[in-house]
């Protein structure tokens, strides 16, 4: 499953304030499952404040990740998620369109806090947390 950029920074913030938080929770419930981020997520993680200011501090939190790299089959996911929601007037950001792109190509599901933005999407199954 992909870790969402919300999800991430949730449990990177409750990793630093030693809380148990949602994102935490849920990642002790699905601990055999197989975590994933995809390339963009990497992206805005190391953009951010937190992780962006060291890159070894930004490697060390992506680590434990498979990281989901672009390919074809994104790129034309992307293409198709981009006009099914133009066609209905209701767009989303370019990165949630590449992070949903992943998650399809890969068939994967995807973890978020930004549910209905991702719900607009055929063909992903979606967590909230």
């Amino acid at each position: 499953m992909i870790l969402d950029s919300t999800f991430l920074i949730d449990f990177e913030r409750e990793a630093r304030r030693s809380s148990t938080g949602p994102a935490t929770r849920f990642i002790e419930q699905h601990a055999n499952e197989l975590m994933m981020i995809t390339f963009t997520i990497a992206g805005e993680l190391a953009a951010g404040m937190s992780l962006g200011r060291h890159r070894s501090h930004w490697e060390e939190f992506i680590r434990p990740f498979t990281l989901l790299v672009y390919t074809a089959d994104v790129g034309w996911h992307f293409g198709e998620i981009y006009r099914e929601l133009k066609a209905t007037g209701q767009l989303i950001g370019a990165n949630d369109l590449w992070i949903a792109a992943t998650a399809r190509a890969y068939g994967v599901s995807l973890v978020t806090r930004n549910y209905d933005d991702f719900a607009r999407i055929k063909g992903i199954k979606l967590y909230d947390y």
